[in-house]
């Protein structure tokens, strides 16, 4: 079942949970997730962003759309992380289902001008729009990337945000990075600080920069009122890492399906923790 961002996100919200949005960058990886979430009954969003459009293109969106349709789960199709209007125009044009735009680097004004004017254009078609506010950490150069310093979410500002864009879900600074954590960091969350911006906004909050970061601090952050936490680093790693041991046995193997499914079949025993961790397993028959 394909659904709008909005769909989706609003039954987490009102029922307490998180959704896993899974960063994919391949056909192999999108089927994997989708059946992982089947099997555990689970709505799931697949977060593309410009880095990993590049690399997979548009024209993979119309079989995605084919696979959602035939899914026993919602699923939502989301352009993540989009850095300009004309890019959130591309994904809706592409098919995209839901849409980020993040101007978190702008100044505060700025932000809030560029994110209406992509409400604007999204809500008109019947997308939805997830904005972002404060800045997310960054461990490493890849992909998201992120900025050099957190600067976290003031409750007042994502009130007057939220007014003023008309944003349908907003990512929140609340300690975490994008990436994964050297061994010598240890993230911690701002727990006060979602609980004062969830009393204060009320709609689907999202956590960026979910990989590697204690299930502890993630579980409560769900009790607490996020409702997606975007999960790219760690399936990938657990998805590469099998890949790697599976050609280093063999120099002549070169089938795809001699090497990938071991490789999907890790991925997918990551994903299902998360999926469990965040409550959205079982959640499919809310819809």
């Amino acid at each position: 079942m394909l659904y709008t961002g909005k769909s989706i996100l609003d039954v987490a919200n009102a029922h307490n949970f998180a959704i896993p949005a899974f960063n994919i960058s391949d056909w192999a990886m999108f089927n994997g997730i989708i059946d992982i979430s089947e099997e555990l009954s689970a709505p799931v969003i697949i977060a593309i962003h410009p880095d990993e459009v590049s690399h997979i293109t548009t024209d993979l969106i119309p079989a995605m759309h084919a696979r959602a349709h035939r899914a026993s789960v919602p699923v939502a199709i989301h352009w993540d992380h989009g850095g300009t209007y004309e890019q959130i125009i591309e994904a809706i044009k592409a098919g995209f289902t839901s849409v980020m735009i993040d101007a978190s680097l702008l100044p505060f004004d700025e932000n809030v001008a560029l994110t209406r004017k992509v409400v604007e254009a999204a809500h008109a078609v019947g997308i939805q729009v997830e904005g972002e506010l404060g800045t997310i950490g960054a461990n490493d150069s890849y992909g998201e990337s992120g900025a050099a310093e957190i600067i976290y979410t003031d409750p007042a500002d994502a009130v007057r945000f939220v007014e003023e864009t008309g944003v349908d879900s907003l990512a929140i600074a609340i300690g975490t990075s994008h990436g994964l954590y050297p061994v010598e960091k240890n993230p911690e969350l701002r727990h006060d600080l979602l609980e004062q911006i969830k009393a204060a906004v009320g709609i689907p909050l999202v956590l960026h920069g979910g990989s590697s970061n204690p299930d502890s601090e993630l579980s409560r952050a769900v009790s607490l009122g996020i409702n997606k936490i975007n999960i790219s680093s760690d399936i990938k790693v657990s998805y590469h890492n099998r890949m790697r041991e599976i050609l280093g046995t063999d120099e002549r193997l070169r089938e795809p399906n001699a090497i990938q499914p071991g490789s999907v079949a890790a991925m997918k025993v990551t994903a299902a923790e998360k999926i469990r961790l965040f409550g959205a397993d079982g959640k499919a028959e809310l819809y």
